[in-house]
């Protein structure tokens, strides 16, 4: 008890912990209308897809400056975004193709720029790859400033865009009829996936990130019956993962912040999706069970 106190009291935890807690608050109310409109996988593919932006950032710059590389990350996320809904939208091609397409393509294409980057005279280029894996325990004042502020744009564009995002959740044919815009609504929507990745892949990586929109969504989806029940309970979950990961990885040495981050959102996930009341297994299972005892009943007594 007491080197857990003394480790709430460390400023480096407090920095980190501060950072993946925002961190998953912002995935989880993002994560909640992926998992909802059914496109979970398209934080995966745009997380991969960052990787170039990074590396080609860097390989123009030659600096590895956070905003520099987060910026080219962003331009990577954007165009890939656009690429797939104009694919899904004109082409007969379906969602999940295209999103398959451009993630192998892209997350190749980063890898072996990579490659090529690591072979590059300049030193500068050691530390590229925490982008693939993750690095919380990197993270300073001013990386918590960028989550903090790229966050609370994400969050006001969510509360001022929430009307139509529920519309459009739900029901786009009767937001169409509505009179909304539903490529307005497209780019918002990855405007605020893409900004919300790529402020989290220097904590978990482009391969974790999708995690950390999809398992606080799932979680919040068992233990709730609205959207804004729901979203709030995500964000919540992901704040949860976030700081219990920093805590046990810290706690533990040669622990690694984002995988032990993701680690735990999926326990939440497991945990609701087994005990939630009404909706977890276990409650499934007991329904089940006490409805054939009680047919079994009612058959004996119709005997």
């Amino acid at each position: 008890m007491k080197g857990i106190i003394e480790l709430f009291s460390d400023y480096t935890f407090q920095i980190v912990a501060l950072g993946t807690g925002l961190l998953g608050v912002v995935s989880g109310v993002l994560g909640t209308f992926t998992v909802l409109r059914r496109q979970s996988l398209l934080g995966d593919g745009i997380s991969h897809a960052a990787l170039p932006g990074v590396v080609i950032a860097f390989l123009l710059t030659g600096t590895k400056n956070t905003e520099v590389l987060l910026f080219g990350a962003l331009i990577a996320g954007l165009i890939v975004s656009f690429l797939i809904t104009l694919v899904t939208r004109y082409t007969r091609v379906k969602f999940n193709t295209a999103l398959a397409v451009f993630l192998s393509v892209f997350f190749g294409l980063g890898l072996a720029l990579l490659s090529y980057a690591q072979r590059h005279p300049n030193a500068n280029q050691a530390g590229l790859s925490r982008f693939i894996y993750g690095q919380a325990s990197t993270f300073l004042a001013r990386d918590v400033w960028i989550v903090a502020i790229a966050g609370l744009f994400v969050l006001i564009l969510v509360f001022l865009f929430w009307k139509e995002l529920k519309v459009f959740t739900f029901d786009p044919t009767f937001a169409q009829s509505l009179g909304y815009s539903r490529t307005r609504l497209d780019m918002i929507m990855n405007l605020l996936l893409v900004v919300s990745i790529v402020i989290g892949l220097q904590a978990v990586g482009v391969i974790l990130m999708s995690a950390m929109f999809i398992a606080p969504s799932v979680a919040a989806r068992q233990w709730s019956k609205s959207l804004g029940g729901m979203v709030l309970l995500s964000a919540v979950f992901g704040a949860m993962s976030g700081v219990l990961g920093t805590l046990v990885s810290s706690a533990y040495a040669n622990l690694p912040t984002g995988p032990v981050i993701v680690v735990c959102a999926s326990i939440i996930a497991g945990i609701s999706l087994l005990f939630a009341p009404g909706r977890g297994l276990v409650h499934s299972f007991y329904r089940r069970y006490k409805a054939r005892k009680e047919m079994k009943g009612k058959q004996a007594l119709n005997a």
